[in-house]
């Protein structure tokens, strides 16, 4: 071969100088159209998708869904950085039970029923003793101002117009407000002149009062009280008791009184040991003529001091004179004791007897009630007699004086 002149190698050296920059050219040009290619989305790093699930508001459905993260790979690197999962399970993450959700309840227990409303919270300041008087028996018949200055064995005693020279008799059946059958039945079916008093122990003590003055009865609240056979007969786990102070005794019968309202007074139920004692009646009958209310002497033994005890002291009160039903409840029983009664009206001008609310207790009153007036009796509520009876003592107390 020929040796290369100068110029030949000068022109070859030119020439890789031009492809080297022609090289050098399109380097920078496919760097640069690389960079425009392969340009990543401003702020990718800073604000990555997931982060915008977070301004959805947390109630929404779609809060519980994050968006996909991206899976397309251009160059070999992720589109997006693997920090979704902080914000998604910020997103997802359930709220706390008091917060979003409601707490599980336990399981019921056998024969447990559910309840049919969220329980509320109980209110402690609350002004009326458990359960309270009831607003139901205020309602129950009409209020005026002349009756809101009159004691309570008036203001709420029934209404009562007959001929005075008749002979009254009073009815009063007790232990009403426990068997709903019978208290029905007894408010419903008898004459409204039939006096019906409620033991203190009933959980319907306030509904029964309500029913009872709307259909005319007079309202009376059995006391229980210390029978001769007690601890054998209990009287119930509020009865007064011999073997108790005064104090705890007058407890007893506040907690009684204050189990309801619209009643005249209360009625004494056993007690045969307790109204025999007049150091333990005294203090009673005090408070019961302090309220303004009527006391009935049951009588329940012949040693009951009670009767003579609340005219001495100036209670408006009144006395057995029969048991309907106590020795046997039977039609022939009743109906003779029915007749008693009405000897004992005829000779004193009025006469009281208790019952109970058996069938057989109603259905001979009912009888009996229909036909009283043709024999020339009224049937009256038990406040009528009492205010008779204290009638008699005040005249008989003013008498000596003229």
């Amino acid at each position: 071969m020929s040796a290369a002149t100068p110029r030949s190698i000068g022109s070859r050296v030119a020439g890789l100088a031009l492809l080297g920059a022609w090289l050098a050219l399109l380097g920078t040009l496919g760097a640069a159209v690389g960079y425009v290619l392969f340009l990543p989305e401003p702020d990718a790093e800073r604000a990555p998708p997931p982060v915008i699930a977070l301004q959805i508001p947390p109630t929404a459905p779609e809060t519980a869904k994050a968006p996909a993260v991206p899976s397309r790979v251009e160059d070999g690197t992720p589109a997006a950085p693997p920090v979704v999962k902080a914000p998604v399970q910020e997103v997802t993450e359930p709220a706390t039970p008091t917060e979003a959700e409601p707490a599980m309840e336990p399981p019921l227990a056998a024969g447990e029923e559910a309840p049919t409303a969220p329980p509320k919270p109980v209110e402690t300041a609350v002004s009326e003793p458990e359960p309270g008087p009831g607003k139901t028996q205020e309602a129950a018949l009409p209020r005026t101002p002349e009756l809101e200055i009159l004691p309570p064995w008036k203001r709420h005693a029934q209404p009562f117009d007959a001929p005075p020279d008749l002979p009254r008799i009073a009815i009063v059946l007790t232990g009403l407000g426990m068997s709903s059958a019978a208290t029905e039945a007894a408010i419903k079916q008898l004459p409204s002149a039939v006096s019906l008093s409620f033991t203190p122990y009933s959980r319907r003590l306030n509904e029964w009062i309500a029913l009872a003055r709307v259909n005319g009865h007079e309202v009376l609240l059995d006391l229980p009280m210390e029978p001769t056979s007690y601890p054998d007969d209990d009287p119930g786990p509020q009865a007064l008791l011999t073997a108790l102070s005064e104090r705890q005794n007058l407890e007893r019968l506040d907690w009684a009184l204050r189990r309801a309202t619209g009643f005249v007074g209360v009625a004494a139920v056993m007690g045969s040991r307790f109204l025999a004692s007049e150091e333990h009646m005294t203090p009673i009958l005090n408070e019961i003529k302090s309220r303004g209310m009527l006391f009935l002497d049951s009588r329940a033994s012949e040693a009951s001091v009670a009767g003579s005890l609340a005219q001495k002291i100036g209670v408006a009160s009144a006395v057995n004179d029969r048991f309907l039903d106590r020795a046997q409840a039977s039609r022939v029983a009743i109906d003779a004791r029915l007749v008693q009664l009405e000897r004992i009206a005829r000779k004193e001008g009025f006469a009281v007897a208790i019952g109970q609310t058996y069938p057989v207790t109603i259905e001979r009153l009912r009888a009996w009630a229909a036909e009283v007036e043709t024999r020339g009796f009224v049937l009256a509520p038990l406040s009528s007699v009492a205010a008779e009876r204290l009638a008699r003592q005040t005249a008989s107390r003013e008498s000596p004086k003229e």
